[in-house]
């Protein structure tokens, strides 16, 4: 396999790595971690024994992701964001065997220093704001934000708040143009697999969250 890990860093044997992944400064990969391929972590990363990363899996700076996290293809783990693997932890009291599984599905966004309370599952392209505390799973294309974190609209693919679904509940997305469907709770895309990555021609933004996001309370 080909990868890149840099001298300051530590791939332990038995870790799995794909090709062309980039593994920066000061990283720790431990046994038994597989990590997909194009994948890139920043400074000071640590992958624990039996964690799993999908292929264009992007960890900023600082991530510790632990022993019980599964993570799809395509997902955004932003600078110092916190996962963690035991609701109730005791330094006196060992829980190894009892370590909770949080899975992290497809093209979904981790913002900065965010914390997920282990045992939930983030749906495919979820958008977790930016020190958002998630104690319970959060659906497709939601907009998570606040402590504790609630949706507050949903989300395109390309991470853009989607206006309010009209009666027949369709809204399209104000940069790329796709369709979505929100029925019985669910949103979908129309346009393209749930499965399938992005078409090469929608995989260049065009258009600032800050131009379309939702109004906060006070503005």
């Amino acid at each position: 396999m080909s990868y890149f890990a840099h001298k300051s860093s530590f791939v332990d044997d038995g870790a799995t790595i794909g090709d062309g992944t980039k593994i920066w400064h000061f990283c720790h990969i431990m046994p038994g971690a597989v990590l997909g391929e194009r994948c890139n972590l920043g400074q000071n990363c640590f992958v624990a024994d039996g964690v799993r990363l999908g292929a264009n899996v992007k960890v900023q700076n600082n991530v510790s992701i632990y022993t019980g996290t599964e993570i799809e293809d395509d997902v955004f783990l932003g600078p110092s964001c916190v996962l963690t693997n035991v609701t109730n932890p005791r330094s006196q009291v060992n829980r190894h065997s009892l370590y909770e599984t949080t899975l992290i599905r497809r093209g979904a966004s981790i913002g900065a220093n965010a914390t997920v309370v282990c045992g939930v599952t983030i749906g495919r392209y979820a958008f977790i704001a930016a020190g958002a505390v998630i104690t319970g799973d959060a659906p497709d294309y939601a907009l998570m934000m606040g402590v504790p974190a609630r949706r507050r609209g949903w989300v395109s693919r390309h991470g853009i708040p989607l206006p309010e679904p009209g009666a027949d509940g369709l809204t399209t997305c104000p940069e790329s143009g796709l369709r979505y469907q929100l029925e019985d709770g669910r949103l979908r895309c129309l346009d393209v697999d749930e499965d399938a990555p992005l078409p090469e021609d929608q995989r260049t933004g065009t258009v600032s969250y800050r131009e379309v996001r939702p109004r906060e309370r006070g503005e």
